[in-house]
């Protein structure tokens, strides 16, 4: 390939990422069913349990408060959150757009900041079965965020 070829064709790519598909998992399809029935159970003990949290974010046009139950991985001063769903759901935009959130988890709650979306198609940053899991929906997305609080 040429050197011209190639800078025409990376000048062509998207300069504006926030418009690029994102990759959906398998979940997608059960996503309504997970946060009009599983959610609501969830979010009542979530943020006591090991390894799990409920994270607080404001919606970007309704500004309403908004609580989402989610398995959460500490790693140092971070917090790693798989996008079992992919990264195109709302909280996420959401979580993006207000640059943190906070996170009730075991009983404290914790101010995040600098969320930053990762692919990771090994899945290494989780334990073995959650690996497998993941490989079985397709996961490869994660959002990192550092704790502050």
């Amino acid at each position: 390939m040429t050197g011209h070829r190639r800078e025409a064709e990376m000048s062509e790519a998207p300069q504006d990422l926030r418009n690029v598909p994102r990759p959906k998992t398998r979940l997608h399809l059960v996503a309504s069913l997970t946060t009009q029935v599983f959610n609501p159970v969830t979010r009542l003990v979530a943020g006591r349990l090991p390894g799990f949290g409920v994270l607080t974010h404001t919606g970007r046009t309704s500004r309403r408060r908004h609580r989402t139950p989610l398995l959460v991985l500490r790693r140092g001063d971070d917090v790693v959150i798989a996008l079992w769903y992919g990264s195109d759901v709302h909280w996420v935009k959401n979580v993006l757009a207000a640059k943190g959130c906070e996170l009730e988890t075991r009983g404290r709650t914790l101010r995040l900041t600098d969320p930053a979306i990762s692919a990771d198609p090994g899945r290494c940053v989780l334990p073995l079965p959650l690996r497998w899991a993941g490989a079985l929906v397709g996961l490869t997305e994660f959002i990192r965020l550092r704790a502050t609080g």
